[in-house]
């Protein structure tokens, strides 16, 4: 048992998950904005200020402790020692995760990519990444179960619902 224990990959509990997508997400908005071109200048994901991204803002310098802690829990501790001490690791992270996650979108989504944002804009952003990680956990156990229509859902590292 303590082998199979030791030799499953460690996933993220949804409060280190959130605190991850709570500090992405202002690069994610602001990367969005850039592919998102055919969109109006006044789109919300197309705005590069205000207080819907200093809202968001705010929330990832909150959430960034728990961030680095998760993302140590997920890195080699060598590594992990080294880099999230620094005061780079944070803009490195991000600058990793918003391209991959933005790089899967198309021009045919941006419409309603922002419309989603539209009706999230009056949520905390701490809810905002609940939603999120509540939703990754959804699709990993719908996944989990065969079902067909999630079938390229990347294998996110963060744990199912049931194990919190």
């Amino acid at each position: 048992m303590p082998t199979t224990a030791l030799a499953q990959t460690p996933c993220l509990n949804a409060a280190e998950a959130e605190a991850v997508a709570a500090v992405t997400f202002p690069d994610i908005i602001l990367e969005t904005g850039r592919v998102c071109t055919a969109l109006p200048a006044t789109s919300i994901v197309r705005r590069t200020s205000g207080p819907f991204l200093a809202r968001y803002q705010a929330e990832a310098d909150r959430a960034w402790p728990t961030a680095r802690q998760a993302i140590a829990k997920l890195s080699d501790p060598r590594v992990s020692m080294l880099l999230l001490q620094s005061d780079y690791a944070r803009p490195l992270i991000t600058s990793l995760i918003a391209p991959m996650v933005v790089g899967q979108i198309q021009q045919s989504d941006c419409g309603t990519i922002d419309r989603i944002v539209t009706l999230l804009e009056p949520l905390p952003a701490r809810n905002t990444a609940g939603i999120v990680v509540a939703t990754i956990q959804h699709l990993k156990a719908e996944k989990a179960r065969g079902t067909a229509s999630v079938a390229n859902v990347p294998d996110l590292p963060v744990c199912t619902a049931a194990k919190r």
